[in-house]
């Protein structure tokens, strides 16, 4: 057998008080950025979700046909996006932009209450990503930076429901969250 490693002089590495140990329950900073991030992400979708779906103008009053046009119109759309929608979406216009205003809705709706963050959040990067190669392209002749310059409005929301949907968004301040506490509660005090 060999020598234990005090004897050796070497002493274990402490675990930096701010990282919680491994086996902890207990929600840390972390969780609670990430909550934080989701409840903002969620507000900025329900403001716009709100605006689509209550008002007139975006589905009813041609303003989400509006945005498609002007995106073919100035090119801003990838090439290979253009096809479809010219020959998908605007042809279904309506059906799309409901689609879309009530998607909005429900994926403010779930962030911001903290239920079913994931699946909002892979529909929210799904959502993220086709207008970004709807209305983001900057041109042919663009160099490797310009891409991601041009992308920051869609980009950036498309990380966030990235980590939303690998990290644990309903861990803190969601309804997810008080459930399981109350639940285990229940089972806990059953159980005595």
């Amino acid at each position: 057998m060999g020598l234990p490693i005090h004897a050796l002089g070497v002493r274990p590495i402490e675990r930096h008080p701010e990282v919680p140990a491994p086996a902890s329950d207990a929600p840390h900073r972390n969780d609670r950025a990430i909550a934080g991030l989701r409840i903002a992400v969620g507000t900025l979708f329900l403001v716009f979700g709100e605006y689509k779906v209550f008002g007139r103008e975006f589905v009813f009053g041609g303003g989400f046909q509006g945005w498609i046009k002007r995106f073919l119109a100035d090119g801003s759309v990838y090439p290979f996006m253009a096809p479809i929608l010219q020959n998908f979406v605007l042809p279904h216009a309506r059906w799309i932009s409901l689609l879309v205003a009530y998607g909005e809705l429900a994926i403010g709706i779930s962030l911001v209450m903290g239920v079913g963050a994931r699946l909002a959040s892979a529909c929210g990067l799904i959502y993220m990503l086709a207008l970004l190669f709807s209305a983001n392209y900057p041109g042919p002749d663009a160099v490797l930076w310009q891409y991601f310059g041009a992308s920051l409005e869609h980009l950036v929301l498309a990380f966030c429901f990235a980590a939303f949907l690998t990290g644990a968004p309903e861990r803190v301040w969601s309804v997810a969250a008080a459930w399981q506490r109350r639940s285990a509660s229940a089972r806990s005090t059953a159980a005595v």
